[in-house]
């Protein structure tokens, strides 16, 4: 088995596959490296795929320390796979809670990050809703904690966000479920509570993730509705973004739609990697663009 050391002394768990212009995907909250399979065989072909369990998903290590789960301990365990690799520059693929942190890694490492696929990212991003965001989080972590992390898969892993895929896929489905219901329960307990339960809402960046200039695709299901006003806030703060919603589909978009997402995904880094993905040309913004939704709230 393949370990990659913090800079806390924690050791992640990575599998690698394929040679070529390095991807490093970064799983969601309810995942862990398995849930990357179909991009790591597909782009295994072509590149230098790599995919990790994070922080207290076995079997990387699973701190004790609930103050050692912050989105900033998560942000540098990125970067440290990548030192721990060898790779100055890589494509950055995240899911969820991996695309906060692969946006994270872009603005605080900027140099590291050769582009960015930010999927389902942002939950908890309104400014009405952070609290409860974090509150419900906080909740999940309890319910961790008195009932394990099968009982977890059995509710949280229901959400609403999470019912496309169990419909257009139950086979997929159950898969995801099995995987989930095998984590760690205080691992994931205080992944809730100390990232999840803690992050600061996206608009908290604003002002940096305007100044980047890394290409970036945003890729939402249109049926994941807590992630659809994160995903515009995206495409419009991020000069090099472009935006892709899958129809009929919810949260878990690179397993729920593989072929779609893979082929999406291929087509921008082919794009990225030919110099073809710049900035947005000034002269398709619309003369007099209504105020998004984002900007209506007082700061």
């Amino acid at each position: 088995m393949q370990y990659a050391t913090t800079h806390d002394n924690v050791k992640l768990y990575y599998e690698e596959t394929g040679s070529g212009t390095p991807i490093l995907f970064v799983h969601e909250f309810a995942s862990d490296h398995r849930g990357w399979e179909p991009q790591m065989r597909e782009f295994g072909k072509r590149h230098r795929c790599i995919a990790y369990s994070a922080r207290g998903y076995t079997p990387s290590d699973v701190p004790a320390d609930p103050k050692a789960y912050s989105y900033l301990h998560v942000m540098r365990d990125c970067v440290a796979m990548l030192d721990h690799l060898g790779i100055e520059r890589a494509h950055l693929v995240g899911l969820s809670m991996g695309g906060y942190t692969a946006l994270q890694v872009a603005l605080n490492h900027p140099g590291r990050v050769r582009s960015l696929v930010l999927a389902g990212t942002g939950s908890g991003f309104e400014r009405d809703y952070v609290a409860e965001h974090h509150k419900s989080s906080r909740a999940v972590a309890d319910l961790y904690e008195r009932e394990g992390s099968t009982r977890v898969a059995e509710t949280y892993g229901h959400g609403p966000s999470r019912i496309p895929f169990l419909i257009k896929d139950p086979r997929g489905f159950l898969e995801f479920q099995r995987r989930f219901g095998e984590h760690d329960a205080q691992g994931s307990a205080n992944t809730m509570r100390g990232f999840q339960g803690a992050r600061p809402s996206l608009l908290q960046f604003e002002d940096a993730i305007r100044k980047l200039t890394v290409p970036a695709l945003i890729v939402v299901g249109d049926e994941d509705e807590r992630c659809i006003e994160s995903s515009l806030f995206l495409k419009n703060a991020i000069a090099a973004a472009g935006l892709v919603m899958f129809p009929k589909t919810g949260h878990v978009v690179n397993l729920e739609e593989p072929d779609l997402f893979n082929a999406v995904t291929a087509d921008f880094l082919g794009r990225v990697e030919a110099g073809r993905w710049g900035a947005r040309d000034p002269r398709s913004f619309a003369p007099d663009p209504s105020v998004p939704p984002w900007k209506r709230a007082s700061r």
